[in-house]
């Protein structure tokens, strides 16, 4: 599942000791294995090599350069949501026909940089963005790729803020609608509208959502083929779940199995955007214990590391697990770990039971390679962490800290 054990009581990263990483870095530090991230990549590959997909790794989870160069070195290619991000696709040197776009709220200016990098696909999510790109790509006289993100109207079992599949959310065409856009292409000369999209959520951690999703969309499919509308593509999309808190979510063998029968017979080219899968559990936060503090009704163990560093527990009420870096045997305790921002919301875990912790020792926030440093910020005017990479017995700093320097830089007085 991941690199990150112990190893004589010492807790490591493959070959290297955290406690060394902890003394160059310092803390809060993110520690990422590159084997374990290959490892879930790969994997992936490997369950649905009898279709060939294209594996669109999505940048949103972990949006490091580093990692976003080793996984496109890998082959895969890139799922993007923003300006920046394409700009992070493009810096890692992810080939153009290996970009696909999603967002609902794409702007003109970004629009037009995706057009002149010729990506794959945009994934469009409303009737007045198709216009928008159509418009676009006539005034640079080029010609778009575009799938239509649908919204199947599923409902995943997972956190309600990270469903994307119910027509009461933002996201995607309902299929009456997206129908209308399939028969009325030539309305769109700039467009070449032939791909089918779908994203119903994230850390899903069952099929059914997916194979009635892809039921729908197959159905679908089939009725414009008879309509006489081709189509190249099917992007599935993303979401697949990962052990936060004794999940037993589904490996990639197991949901290709689920899958893959249903989507041979559609022959069409098949996308993938996995991100917390590859990512999630390559990642952990260290953060070192600044104070323990007792108080009448509970006990705080009070760390570096913030909300500000990993919002998911605040966000989510998300469950991370946390490990002593050094193991030890003392007597349990229920704790809450918390963090130094000025807010209530900040903590990591809640009436959370481990080992008696001391001040001056280290912590490691398991699975928090997904959606950890992609979604930090500077509140309380907190430099964001430094990242490190772990390639066997060799670390590599992917991210300095940053300085008090960085949090006025782009400010005027």
């Amino acid at each position: 599942m991941h690199d990150f054990k112990y190893k004589q009581q010492q807790l490591c990263c493959e070959s290297v000791a955290l406690g060394r990483i902890v003394q160059e870095y310092g803390t809060p530090v993110y520690v990422y294995s590159v084997h374990t991230m290959l490892d879930h990549y790969r994997k992936l590959k490997e369950a649905f090599s009898s279709i060939d997909p294209l594996i669109c790794y999505s940048v949103k989870a972990n949006s490091n350069l580093a990692i976003l160069k080793i996984l496109v070195d890998e082959g895969a290619g890139l799922d993007v949501v923003s300006g920046g991000e394409l700009h992070r696709a493009v810096s890692a040197g992810c080939p153009a026909e290996r970009i696909v776009y999603a967002s609902v709220g794409k702007t003109g200016a970004e629009i037009e940089e995706a057009i002149k990098h010729n990506i794959l696909f945009f994934n469009v999510e409303s009737f007045p963005e198709l216009e928008k790109i159509n418009r676009i790509s006539k005034q640079l006289n080029m010609v778009s790729g575009v799938a239509i993100r649908i919204n199947p109207d599923v409902e995943p079992k997972t956190h309600r803020f990270i469903v994307t599949g119910k027509l009461t959310t933002k996201f995607g065409i309902d299929l009456r609608t997206a129908e209308k856009i399939f028969l009325s292409r030539k309305k769109f000369p700039h467009l070449r509208i032939s791909g089918i999209h779908i994203h119903i959520g994230s850390q899903i951690t069952e099929s059914k959502a997916y194979v009635a999703a892809i039921k729908k969309i197959a159905a679908f499919i089939k009725k414009l083929q008879k309509k006489g509308i081709d189509l190249e593509c099917f992007n599935i999309g993303g979401g697949l779940g990962i052990v936060y808190d004794g999940e037993s979510p589904q490996t990639a063998q197991y949901f290709a199995r689920k899958i893959v029968p249903l989507l041979k017979p559609i022959k069409l080219k098949i996308i993938m955007e996995p991100g917390r899968f590859i990512i999630g559990n390559a990642g952990i936060l260290l953060t070192k214990v600044l104070y323990i503090k007792n108080t009448p009704r509970k006990k705080f163990v009070i760390i570096d590391a913030g909300m500000n560093d990993l919002i998911r527990p605040a966000l989510y009420d998300a469950h991370h697990a946390i490990l002593p870096m050094v193991k030890h045997k003392r007597r349990p305790e229920k704790v809450d770990v918390v963090g130094p921002i000025c807010e209530s919301g900040d903590f990591l875990a809640k009436d959370r039971v481990l080992p008696q912790i001391k001040e001056g020792e280290y912590l490691a926030v398991m699975s928090a390679g997904a959606y950890g440093s992609s979604m930090s910020s500077n509140y309380n005017s907190r430099r964001r962490a430094a990242e490190v990479l772990v390639d066997k017995d060799i670390v590599r700093l992917i991210r300095k800290r940053e300085t008090y320097d960085d949090l006025i830089r782009n400010e005027i007085v």
